[in-house]
């Protein structure tokens, strides 16, 4: 069986790792240096960096942090916001990234996902799409959950990884800090509809949401959460063990 990730997100805004609800009303946690050094310490299997409002104020992501950041950890780095073309590709692999995450900028220009695949391997392009449900059908928005595609998301997701994506952040609005659980039905849409990693983000409040999302879905790869991580409502090492309890594999 696959061994499941857990994995924390750095939503950065000005320098600080911020956290709201569906979205909105973002409040200031920590600093990022700090915060990832702790995640790489305790047990995290991986971590995401969004630099979450470079794509709505047209800017390129801040790379003095993530410098720092990726100086600092010895896990598996994915870091998106702000990433237009091959040239960001290259300028947040060169601070120090695994894997870079595309979603507003493959949304303006899809052939983006296939030239990175091309130049960095399948392995390192990352598709994160931002869906919430519109009149029941899943959508995709952009520049961080701001605005409404119009696009259908699996359609989107099956292109993106058409296209090369070789891992699927599925970022669910609906759920977002609210901490009711993932969002199972379109995790599980998402999974069906692809073959590469599909990491579950949105959602989670409790250990037990972990534990529904790796049984209800065996497929999903990772399970991705920001505020019960960061408030320290769930401790990394205690969510592993209970899910080795039950029987899923952790690394541990």
């Amino acid at each position: 069986m696959i061994t499941k990730r857990i994995i924390p997100c750095l939503d950065v805004k000005d320098g600080r790792v911020v956290k709201g609800v569906n979205f909105l009303g973002l409040a200031d946690v920590s600093s990022p240096v700090r915060l990832a050094e702790y995640y790489s310490e305790c047990g995290a299997d991986e971590l995401v960096f969004y630099d979450i409002t470079a794509s709505y104020e047209g800017r390129a992501l801040f790379t003095d942090i993530l410098r720092e950041v990726a100086s600092k950890i010895f896990i598996p780095l994915t870091v998106g916001g702000g990433i237009n073309t091959i040239d960001d590709f290259d300028r947040v692999l060169k601070c120090g990234a695994d894997k870079v995450s595309v979603n507003s900028g493959a949304i303006r220009n899809p052939e983006l996902i296939r030239e990175a695949a091309q130049k960095y391997g399948n392995q390192c392009v990352v598709i994160s799409a931002d869906i919430k449900r519109v009149d029941g059908v899943f959508r995709v928005f952009a520049k961080g959950g701001r605005e409404n595609t119009g696009m259908e998301a699996i359609s989107w997701i099956k292109k993106c990884v058409e296209l090369g994506a070789g891992e699927v952040v599925v970022n669910s609005i609906d759920t977002d800090g609210v901490k009711g659980g993932f969002d199972i039905e379109m995790l599980r849409a998402v999974c069906e509809a692809v073959n590469v990693p599909v990491i579950a983000s949105g959602g989670a409040g409790s250990v037990q949401h972990f534990i529904d999302l790796f049984k209800e879905i065996p497929d999903i790869d990772a399970g991705l959460a920001a505020s019960v991580f960061h408030f320290g409502e769930i401790e990394i090492k205690d969510l592993k063990k209970e899910l080795k309890a039950n029987d899923i594999t952790v690394r541990l």
